[in-house]
C-alpha cells in the first residue's frame, strides 16, 4: 500500500526552483578516465571495443557504465561504429559513445586498425609524426565517463547512442571549450594532476548534458519535457519529494492544468504516464539506497513512498528483475 495523507493541496511554491538535471546528474555519480591524448600522421587506426569488453579492460565491476568520447583538438578523424554510418569529427567536435558500440577512429587508413589496448600499455606511438609531416598530423584527445545507477535514469535512457557535438558552440551553458582547454593544459603537464583531471572529466560529463539540453530540438524525451514549462515543473515537484503522495491531479494541480490534458501532453512527452514515471523514479532512488546506505528496507520503502513493504518489493522486482534484498547482495 502507497502512502496516504489528507492534505493533497499543492502550493506553487514546492521546490519552485528544483533543479532535476541536477538531481539526475548527480545520482550517475559521473567519473572519468583519459585513455589517449595524442598525436597521429594519416593513415592510422585505433579500435575501440564495446563497453563491456572496455570495462573489463580497465577493470571496473558489472556496476559501471562505461562511455567512450573521442575529442579532435586539430584536424579530423572518422569514426566508424560496429553498427551505423560512419561520422565525421572535425577540429572543435566531439564524439560520445553512450550506446556503448564497438567502432574505430580513424584516418585515410585501410589498414588494419590497432586495437586502443596497445596504447594503454605505454607503447610506442606507431603513427607519431615527424618534421616533416607534422602540418599533416590529427591531435586527439580521448577517454572515457563512468557512470553509476543508470537502472531506470530518464536521462541516460534518453541519449542517443552516439552524441555528435561541437565544443564551440555558443550557449547560456556551453563551456565545453573552457574545460577541455583546461583539460588539456593538466594532461600535457609534466606532473599531473590526476585528482584535477578527473574532477575535471566529471564536469565535462555533466556539461555535455547540459549543452544538450539546452539545444534539445525534438518535440519528445526526457531532454524535451524537462525544456517544457508544464511538464518541466512536474518533473521538479516528483523530484524534490520522490516519496510524496503523488497523483495524476495532484501535479495537474501544481501546473494549474486540467488532469486530463495535463496526462496527455506528460505522457506525449515522455512516453510514460506520469504515475509510471513516479514508480520508476522511486525505484531508481530505492536501488541507490539499497546500494549506497545501511537503511533497513522497510525504511527504504517508507522512503520512496510505500507503507507497505510487500508492495514494494514486488514493485521492486517488476521494475528491477529482483528483490530489493537480492539487489542489495549483488552490490556488496
Amino acid at each position: 500500500m502507497i502512502k496516504t495523507t489528507s492534505n493533497n493541496a499543492e502550493t506553487t511554491k514546492l521546490e519552485n526552483n528544483k533543479c532535476v538535471l541536477s538531481d539526475v546528474l548527480k545520482s550517475m555519480r559521473i567519473s572519468g578516465s583519459m585513455l589517449i591524448n595524442e598525436e597521429y600522421v594519416p593513415p592510422w587506426g585505433v579500435a575501440i571495443p564495446d563497453a563491456v569488453k572496455l570495462r573489463n579492460l580497465l577493470k571496473l565491476g558489472a556496476e559501471t557504465q562505461v562511455v567512450a568520447f573521442h575529442y579532435v583538438k586539430r584536424g579530423f578523424i572518422e569514426v566508424i561504429p560496429e553498427v551505423g554510418e560512419s561520422i565525421m569529427v572535425e577540429a572543435g567536435e566531439m564524439a560520445i559513445f553512450f550506446g556503448g558500440i564497438a567502432h574505430h577512429i580513424s584516418q585515410n587508413s585501410d589498414m588494419q586498425v590497432i586495437p586502443v589496448e596497445s596504447i594503454l600499455i605505454g607503447g610506442n606511438n606507431p603513427f607519431a609524426p615527424n618534421e616533416k609531416n607534422i602540418a599533416r598530423s590529427t591531435s586527439v584527445m580521448c577517454g572515457v565517463f563512468m557512470m553509476q545507477n543508470l537502472e531506470l535514469n530518464p536521462l541516460f535512457n534518453s541519449l542517443p547512442k552516439i552524441l555528435h557535438v561541437s565544443a564551440t558552440t555558443s550557449g547560456a551553458y556551453n563551456k565545453l571549450m573552457h574545460i577541455l582547454n583546461w583539460m588539456g593544459q593538466e594532461v600535457e603537464q609534466e606532473t599531473k594532476c590526476t585528482f584535477v583531471i578527473e574532477r575535471l572529466l566529471e564536469l565535462l560529463g555533466a556539461e555535455i548534458m547540459r549543452a544538450h539540453l539546452e539545444n534539445a530540438t525534438t518535440d519528445s524525451g526526457w531532454f524535451c519535457a524537462v525544456n517544457d514549462p508544464i511538464i518541466g515543473r512536474a518533473l521538479s515537484m516528483i523530484h524534490a519529494h520522490p516519496g510524496d503522495v503523488w497523483s495524476v491531479n495532484r501535479l495537474a494541480n501544481g501546473v494549474a492544468m486540467s488532469p486530463s490534458r495535463f496526462a496527455a501532453r506528460f505522457t506525449t512527452a515522455l512516453g510514460d504516464s506520469p504515475m509510471a514515471y513516479v514508480t520508476k523514479w522511486r525505484m531508481n532512488v530505492a536501488g541507490r539506497l539499497l546500494r549506497d546506505s545501511q537503511k533497513r528496507i522497510e525504511e527504504i520503502a517508507t522512503t520512496v513512498g510505500y507503507e507497505n513493504v510487500a508492495a514494494f518489493s514486488r514493485t521492486f522486482k517488476r521494475h528491477l528483475g529482483i528483490p530489493p534484498a537480492a539487489w542489495r547482495s549483488r552490490q556488496l
